[in-house]
């Protein structure tokens, strides 16, 4: 059963679901035993179906830390928090956490771009 931790100390992911307005990234840091790797992504893989299937859903993409690394980046594009608490809430996955390793420790948070002047844009 994965671990929950929060990403941010201030503001918990709860908090963050009370937001409606979209869109958002999630941005899911996993931590694990890098000898509990392959059931990891065995987990996330079915996640991710499920995931795929909701409404609000647009993409994801997993990343993992270079040199052998147990440390994993999950970022997932939602249309609004709602769709995500809606999707995240659904019995199914709730039931599919149980299929992560004991090791694995999740740090989820939402974001939203920023615009930084001459840098980035928030559109």
């Amino acid at each position: 059963m994965t671990h929950m931790a929060e990403m941010d100390t201030h503001v918990t992911l709860a908090d963050q679901l009370q937001d409606t307005h979209g869109p958002v990234i999630l941005i899911n840091k996993f931590q694990m035993d890098p000898a509990d790797v392959e059931q990891f992504l065995a987990a996330w893989a079915d996640d991710a179906v499920f995931f795929k299937r909701q409404p609000g859903f647009i993409s994801t993409q997993l990343h993992r830390g270079i040199a052998g690394s147990g440390v994993f980046v999950n970022y997932a594009v939602w249309e609004s928090p709602d769709h995500f608490r809606r999707a995240s809430g659904q019995p199914e996955f709730r039931a599919n956490l149980a299929h992560y390793p004991a090791s694995v420790v999740a740090s989820p948070h939402l974001f939203r771009k920023v615009a930084v002047a001459g840098i980035c844009v928030a559109a």
